[in-house]
């Protein structure tokens, strides 16, 4: 790729698409400034290509346009290796292979489980499965989730449980607090519970299969539905281990400290805490051919400059960068997970 070609990908700015689900809370809105007008706000799909959520450019040349159109029109700015993840899944190659959410639960969510790939291809009209991974950006002193299974059951006595109403007794519970990591692969039972603020970085996949929910009832008096013997036939039903948080490393350069958060084959994350007052020299960052990058926003705010042009950040922000950009210079105090595959 020429010097000319590259100057073409440029980084632009996410607005997210809500959703309103009954367990959510208002701190999306409050706390970074979503201005989603529903209520409650429990999700925000800051970087999707999702048809049940599409994420909209919010400044630049393609301003108003969803990002699968962007995509459709520059399918290059994936980069190589989202493209053959999605080649070998037999997936539209111009659509992104991940999503990128903020969720505020402040109810419990129900009780569920996410099918892998080859069920979800099979059963479920060709899509991707549901691996995903869990920052936690806040967490009230007793906030806990649902994490696998305390020990070995079978699937009568799943359905046994879940008809009382006694399915919490088998669940492993498990205490979180700001920063942890959790990886819930496909097929694990699992829950984020009450007072919990999530970045969740996922399959593009909206594939859910709910056990429990609690009995409760939407704002129209219906108890939503139920995935019982779909979520019998993906869910791992021996005893999981409790997650135990990782030892992190941070690396450090002017102006800026990395940490490596998570891996897999869809996707990985680092978290860059960036601080470039004291240096007074920005930090310099960009893409290659391999693949395009996002930087969620978590906290702080700052500018980034490329060439003659300058995007500023503000807690909350999802920054779409393609593949083989342009260097970006980043000014400011803040902390982002940058995501790519």
């Amino acid at each position: 790729m020429t010097e000319q070609d590259r100057k073409q990908n440029l980084p632009f700015l996410l607005k997210p698409a809500g959703k309103d689900y009954l367990w959510g809370g208002t701190r999306l809105n409050d706390d970074f400034s979503k201005n989603i007008e529903m209520d409650p706000v429990a999700e925000s799909w800051e970087c999707s290509t999702h048809q049940d959520g599409p994420s909209t450019v919010a400044n630049g040349e393609f301003l108003g346009k969803t990002l699968t159109e962007v995509l459709h029109e520059h399918p290059e700015y994936l980069g190589s290796h989202p493209t053959n993840i999605l080649r070998m899944n037999h997936l539209p190659e111009e659509e992104l292979p991940i999503l990128i959410k903020l969720i505020d639960a402040k109810k419990d969510l129900s009780i569920q489980v996410h099918p892998d790939d080859a069920y979800a291809q099979e059963h479920e009209n060709g899509q991707l499965g549901k691996t995903e991974m869990w920052y936690v950006l806040d967490a009230t002193k007793d906030a806990s989730l649902i994490y696998g299974l305390r020990h070995d059951v079978d699937k009568d006595t799943v359905r046994k449980a879940i008809r009382t109403g006694t399915l919490e007794k088998y669940l492993q519970k498990v205490h979180i607090e700001k920063d942890d990591v959790f990886c819930i692969e496909a097929g694990t039972i699992h829950a984020i519970g009450a007072g919990a603020l999530i970045a969740e970085i996922q399959e593009s996949s909206n594939l859910t299969y709910r056990l429990y929910d609690y009995d409760r009832v939407d704002k129209h008096g219906n108890k939503r539905p139920l995935h019982i013997e779909k979520g019998l036939d993906v869910a791992n039903l021996k005893a999981s281990s409790e997650p135990i948080q990782p030892m992190r490393v941070l690396k450090y350069t002017r102006g800026c400290a990395n940490e490596f958060l998570f891996r897999c084959k869809y996707f990985q994350v680092e978290r860059l805490l960036i601080n470039t007052e004291r240096v007074r020299e920005m930090l310099s960052i960009h893409t290659d051919e391999v693949s395009f990058m996002t930087l969620l926003c978590v906290d702080g705010c700052g500018m980034i400059e490329f060439g003659e042009a300058s995007l500023p950040f503000f807690k909350g922000d999802c920054i779409f960068v393609p593949a083989n950009s342009v260097e970006l210079k980043i000014h400011g105090t803040a902390q982002f997970l940058k995501v790519n595959c």
